[in-house]
């Protein structure tokens, strides 16, 4: 048996190099930020007004420093607003209204339900139970549509970091059990290690797609879609796009890192029995694990009940139940009422301890909340006034796209490019509300357009710091920059087509 462990935390380590890119970058962008906002704010453009021309320069000056890092993520979503304030585009009671939204709330019902599945070991049991299924046993096909599906199912309802950070640490002790076997001294070395910790990067990612609280661009894309055009995308209604999205790009992640990163001949002989006895080293299932799963499952009932009253109901959306539930169980609510049962059930042990308690509860990505915040304070602005049209009709007419297929094509690659060099929250903040405003401009359906680019700012899987998972993949030793580079590009392409297609035929 290797030395490996698979309660390891993995953390993402930068090489010297790359420490000193990542100063430079920094330093760019505090440089840059102010001085292109001060250009911007007082350079006269035709056809843009006062107001929409100081916001731009707000928007230029959170935007590189999004890109660029320079101050923290959550920072930057806290200062761009107060400046838009102090510019007087709008009171402070407006301008910071989105900090309120009932999206917020879904988001923070949705990670403390994460928390709790990762402090009571949830995730783990069911990782080891699936991969411990008959039916994986020594094939590498199998165990990599084992490993891709457990990593995408669990990143549907947990955020993607959380569910790669749990996957990682069993991914290496699969690879250091086959290195061990092969007399090889760098387990770490092999395509099938690089094979399995991308796949895991990739996966978490992916499925994220599946459901709106599985990744923040989600949730940005229902938002807007909701504040700017008065279109309610209800749980199931998102379902019904993204998770065949996913489900296609994660059976394209299988084969091809079942084609391309194989294990050696031989070495996954015996794999079945590690598994089990990892498996078994869980022991019995505990009251709060009991407890978390009940508490999710209802969660999940209630979110995909209202779709399921539509879709099953000859009067569809206007239905009384699915108006009743709509209004009294809105999906922030029910993320709420669950987090908070978690507060209220007993563990058994330490004196009655609940199965979630305040202090595990700051520790989830408090941050991504501030951002996810400032980033839909920043695009009501735009709205309102008149950036996100004048940009709009910019794009629309340099690229002369006029149709729904055009402009979710020309968003869908636009999201994925730019989800490359930022975070895929910051991409979805600022690009959405652009796309809208082009299918509007454009006088075509603005839903699927948005619905494309909304998707499409979960790509990106190119580079370390295009997201979460693949920085912590890369960390692990396991991943040479060109191989991430080579499979997240053609992941990246098909992508595309994927996300353009389902949007077109399901959205």
């Amino acid at each position: 048996m290797a030395s490996y462990e698979p309660t390891e935390t993995v953390h993402a380590v930068l090489s010297s190099a790359e420490e000193r890119f990542e100063g430079y970058r920094r330093a760019l962008g505090r440089i840059l930020a102010p001085a292109l906002a001060v250009v911007v704010w007082f350079l006269p453009i035709p056809g843009l007004e006062t107001q929409a021309r100081h916001l731009f320069a707000i928007v230029c000056f959170a935007l590189v420093l999004w890109m660029t890092e320079a101050i923290p993520l959550a920072a930057t979503a806290l200062l761009a607003p107060s400046l838009c304030v102090l510019a007087g585009l709008g009171t402070a009671r407006e301008v910071f209204k989105p900090f309120a939204d009932p999206v917020i709330f879904l988001f923070i019902g949705s990670f403390m339900i994460g928390e709790a599945m990762l402090k009571h070991g949830l995730n783990r049991r069911f990782a080891f139970g699936i991969l411990t299924l008959p039916w994986v046993g020594t094939n590498p096909l199998r165990l990599y549509a084992a490993f891709a599906g457990i990593t995408a199912l669990i990143s549907m309802w947990v955020s993607n970091a959380a569910t790669t950070a749990m996957m990682l640490p069993i991914g290496l002790s699969i690879i250091a059990e086959v290195g061990a076997r092969q007399g090889l001294k760098d387990f770490r070395s092999s395509p099938f290690a690089s094979g399995l910790m991308l796949i895991t990067a990739f996966a978490a990612s992916v499925g994220g797609l599946g459901t709106p609280i599985g990744t923040p661009p989600n949730l940005i894309g229902i938002g807007a879609i909701e504040r700017l055009l008065g279109v309610k995308v209800t749980f199931f209604q998102w379902m019904r796009v993204g998770l065949p999205v996913a489900v296609v790009l994660c059976g394209f992640l299988v084969w091809r890192f079942a084609r391309t990163c194989p294990p050696p001949k031989g070495s996954l002989d015996g794999n079945q029995d590690w598994l089990r006895e990892e498996g078994r080293r869980l022991g019995p299932w505990t009251r709060g694990q009991k407890n978390v799963v009940a508490v999710f499952a209802a969660a999940v009932c209630a979110w995909i009940l209202p779709g399921f009253v539509a879709a099953f109901s000859a009067e569809g959306a206007n239905a009384p139940a699915f108006v009743w539930l709509n209004s009294r169980l809105p999906e922030s609510i029910v993320g709420l009422l669950a987090a908070s049962l978690l507060f209220l059930l007993p563990t058994g042990v330490h004196g009655h301890r609940a199965t979630l308690d305040w202090r595990d509860a700051t520790g989830i990505d408090w941050g991504t909340i501030l951002l996810f915040a400032g980033g839909m304070a920043l695009g009501e602005l735009m709205f309102s006034t008149g950036l996100a049209r004048w940009i709009g009709g910019g794009l629309a007419g340099i690229f002369q796209a006029e149709t729904v297929f055009g402009l979710c094509l020309l968003f869908t690659v636009v999201g994925v490019l730019v989800s490359e060099m930022t975070t895929n929250t910051a991409s979805a903040t600022m690009i959405v509300p652009i796309a809208i405003a082009v299918a509007q401009s454009a006088g075509v359906d603005p839903v699927k357009p948005a619905l494309a680019t909304c998707i499409a700012c979960s790509m990106g899987f190119m580079l370390p710091v295009s997201t979460g998972p693949n920085a912590m993949a890369y960390g692990t030793g396991c991943v040479p920059l060109r191989s991430m580079m080579r499979h997240g590009i053609w992941l990246d392409l098909v992508g595309c087509v994927v996300i353009v297609a389902s949007v077109m035929l399901l959205g």
